[in-house]
């Protein structure tokens, strides 16, 4: 089978990106698994093992760009025209209307999908070679924070008060120490470290150092990659019931609340959690194998034609809140 997969941003990622990275493990997976793989994607782009890789240009009916021989289009972002041969969408992120989405639309996760009225989802998952040793027996002495830091519902000052509270260092991966972008932010503590927007060997040391990961989002995060990421370090996950939390945060691996202080005393006692289990549970059911093989299985389903939704998914309830409770 030949599978284009469509996205409108570059690759591969140059630092940490989300949606980037997932597209590449899923064609790289592919084309191992004895597929053909295109991309048709943002300028500057190039892949060693895809059949072919365009630029998409939003200017161009998307049906012309559909290059010769393919038998499925992998949509990960909205196109000017609905494609004329089978396809799906993979919906990343969150909306906040109730404008119907594509009757092929599959969410990251189960809540993500629910949110939606739906059922139709696939787990993303990582590729193990990316990130190599992980360090299960290595001495780790911090913890950290892995995301956008500018991004106020990833609630970087939450994971602040939580280290300050319960007296440990904090690393954080994908934010500065002077951050006017969220009221002059400020943060003179010596035991929070900022480590700027890294990736690549960079942030895969500093997670092999880490006792755990700090995560009090205040949004219904759809998936998360940084928890998987971070488990595959042997990394606990202490973070907010949020979106997908709850569900790929089993209780064997961290810990969900939107309580300052049962978080503050699960950081405390992150050594109860076992850094092997940790990494186990990720190469069981977060991998580009497990969500590759989800998604030959939606891809078989629109070949056969049928839809993935039995009607086109609505988000169920608005969000008026701008962000979700965390009780300090």
């Amino acid at each position: 089978m030949h599978i284009l997969i469509v996205n409108n941003t570059s690759i591969p990622v140059k630092q940490y990106g989300g949606t980037e990275r997932v597209i590449w493990w899923l064609g790289k997976q592919l084309v191992h698994m004895g597929h053909k793989v295109s991309y048709l994607v943002g300028p500057g782009s190039y892949c060693d093992f895809a059949t072919s890789v365009h630029v998409l240009n939003h200017d161009i009916p998307f049906n012309q760009q559909i290059p010769a021989g393919v038998d499925l289009v992998h949509l990960n972002c909205k196109v000017n025209e609905t494609p004329k041969i089978p396809y799906i969408f993979t919906l990343h992120g969150n909306t906040n209307d109730q404008n119907p989405l594509d009757m092929n639309t599959v969410f990251v996760s189960k809540n993500h999908a629910s949110r939606y009225g739906s059922i139709s989802y696939v787990h993303n998952g990582i590729d193990p070679d990316d990130y190599g040793d992980p360090g299960l027996d290595q001495k780790r002495n911090y913890f950290h924070f892995l995301g956008d830091a500018a991004w106020r519902v990833k609630n970087v000052r939450g994971a602040i008060k939580i280290a300050q509270d319960a007296k440990i260092k904090l690393r954080i991966l994908g934010g500065k120490r002077f951050n006017f972008n969220q009221g002059i932010r400020l943060t003179f503590d010596p035991r929070i470290q900022f480590d700027g927007m890294i990736g690549g060997a960079e942030k895969n040391n500093l997670l092999k150092g880490s006792k755990g990961l700090i995560f009090p989002v205040l949004w219904n995060e759809p998936f998360g990659l940084s928890i998987v990421e971070s488990l595959f370090f042997g990394c606990p996950v202490f973070g907010t019931p949020y979106g997908s939390l709850t569900e790929i945060i089993h209780p064997s691996v961290g810990i969900t609340s939107n309580s300052l202080s049962t978080l503050v005393e699960g950081v405390q006692h992150a050594g109860q959690f076992d850094t092997k289990t940790c990494h186990q549970y990720v190469m069981d059911n977060f991998t580009s194998t497990q969500m590759t093989k989800a998604y030959l299985s939606k891809y078989e389903t629109v070949l056969n034609g049928q839809h993935l939704n039995d009607t086109a998914p609505v988000l169920t309830t608005i969000q008026t809140e701008k962000f979700l409770p965390f009780l300090t």
